[in-house]
């Protein structure tokens, strides 16, 4: 990628395979991808130093799977051996899989705040220190269901609680899609998880002076969940989760 382009990519295709084969806008996620310049490769090398690493991972095999669709007749002995050095470099990665994924944990509106929010539960969450991040999380959480809730067309009131606020997008949700019977189930049963949260953030927590922490293991169980939710909530919503 010396020249700049990455295959046949044009800024448009680029930013569309990376929506399609792994769910990131990356004009909505521009913080992973603009620590080293504005060239399609500059964008993929930062994309590679900041995702985690299963979700790099993916995206390598993906872009290997489109080289092979638009790049026809390349045999012999050096495409094997480029193949057998690129997954190599793939399997480093997927070494690194027991990462928690923070796909779905991103910036969705222009804040500095919010940015550096996003950072600081990555860099926690990077040297393997979730406990240390819950409180943060509770604060993203909150951001980002009050922000959906507005962007459906309710209101969210800034003393409503974090459970409040993933209640009233559920039901906006339910009101504006025709969501299947178990979706609905999963959403619903989730909103009692961000009622716990409440109570995780206020006593067990940095948030306050508290003598005892959740053990890592659990912190990371919970960041998984809620990962899991955000991700959930992400592919339902579709665009309208970003826009």
């Amino acid at each position: 990628m010396e020249s700049g382009y990455v295959l046949d990519f044009s800024d448009r295709t680029f930013n569309d395979f990376f929506y399609e084969t792994v769910g990131i806008d990356p004009e909505v996620n521009s913080s992973l991808f603009s620590s080293r310049g504005s060239s399609k490769a500059k964008r993929l090398r930062s994309f590679i130093e900041r995702a985690q690493p299963a979700l790099v991972a993916k995206t390598l095999r993906e872009l290997w799977e489109y080289r092979g669709s638009t790049y026809h007749g390349k045999s012999g002995d050096v495409e094997e051996r480029l193949r057998e050095n690129y997954f190599s470099i793939v399997a480093l990665f997927e070494g690194k899989s027991d990462a928690i994924d923070t796909s779905a944990i991103e910036t969705f509106e222009p804040s500095e705040t919010l940015e550096e929010l996003v950072a600081s539960i990555k860099r926690d969450l990077e040297a393997k220190k979730p406990q240390a991040a819950l409180d943060r999380l509770h604060t993203y959480c909150m951001k980002r269901f009050a922000s959906l809730v507005r962007k459906h067309g309710g209101e969210c009131g800034k003393d409503d609680p974090l459970h409040s606020r993933v209640g009233k997008y559920v039901k906006l949700l339910q009101e504006q899609r025709n969501l299947n019977q178990i979706s609905e189930r999963i959403m619903k049963s989730s909103i009692s998880v961000f009622e716990a949260m409440n109570s995780i953030r206020n006593d067990k927590s940095f948030a306050h002076d508290n003598p005892d922490l959740v053990e890592m293991e659990e912190a990371r169980f919970i960041f998984d969940s809620i990962a899991a939710f955000l991700r959930y909530s992400k592919a339902i919503d579709g665009r309208h989760f970003e826009d």
